[in-house]
């Protein structure tokens, strides 16, 4: 996988740490919310005659929703780095990429529901894989599925920023295996435990920089075709 290494570099050498710890601190306020809300929920709606029986009930509630939480920070990731999407390419590319000028101007609030109703669909999606825990087969499951949306999803956020959505599509639809790779590294991150709070952010430096990793390749094979061409040019005159 290309861009692992140079994936963590540029946390301390595009200044990212700052941005990291707060994607951290939102994330963990996002589970943490969860749990404590349906844990409320069930305190005050779910009423259990004995009281160690309501007690263990509510621990027993939140600890699920604890762990179901952190199982869907994969499918979070995305809207919890779109509040950060911008900044973080920005610094990547005045360290690494300074004479490359993106072209499309993202806007807050449409790149914002896109994510949200991403986020939605890919929770659905999960939801409905529980089933086939029951069967041994959910986990694998999930992390296919995630690899698919996330790999997709940060791909053509990060590619879209440099050549509009639509082109990016394009790119990824000719690179899928550098593609759902990355989103199978980002789901694998997503769920170990306090590396899944930095996730948002590694994932869009790992997907900006694979992008330009495929674009400078793409420049390379035009430059090697531009140079056939006149001698193959040549061969067909004689």
């Amino acid at each position: 996988m290309y861009p692992l290494i140079k994936t963590f570099v540029s946390i301390k050498k595009a200044n990212l740490l700052g941005l990291m710890l707060a994607c951290s601190l939102l994330a963990a306020i996002i589970v943490i919310g969860a749990v404590g809300g349906i844990t409320w929920i069930t305190d005050r709606f779910v009423t259990i005659e004995r009281g160690w029986l309501h007690t263990l009930f509510n621990w027993v509630v939140g600890v699920l929703t604890g762990i179901g939480g952190w199982f869907m920070l994969p499918a979070l990731t995305v809207l919890i780095s779109s509040l950060f999407q911008e900044t973080a390419i920005q610094r990547v590319e005045r360290v690494y990429y300074p004479d490359v000028a993106h072209r499309e101007v993202l806007k807050f609030w449409p790149e914002f529901r896109h994510d949200l109703k991403f986020t939605g669909w890919a929770m659905c999606l999960n939801i409905l894989l529980l089933p086939l825990y029951m069967f041994g087969i959910g986990f694998a499951a999930s992390i296919l599925l995630n690899s698919y949306l996330l790999g997709r999803e940060f791909f053509e956020s990060a590619a879209g920023y440099y050549l509009g959505k639509t082109n990016a599509r394009v790119l990824g639809a000719q690179h899928k295996k550098a593609m759902y790779g990355g989103g199978f590294v980002i789901t694998v991150m997503a769920i170990v435990p306090f590396l899944n709070l930095f996730v948002p952010i590694l994932a869009i430096v790992w997907m900006v920089h694979l992008y330009h990793h495929i674009h400078i390749q793409e420049l390379q094979r035009i430059q090697i075709n531009e140079r056939r061409d006149p001698h193959e040019n040549l061969h067909i005159q004689n």
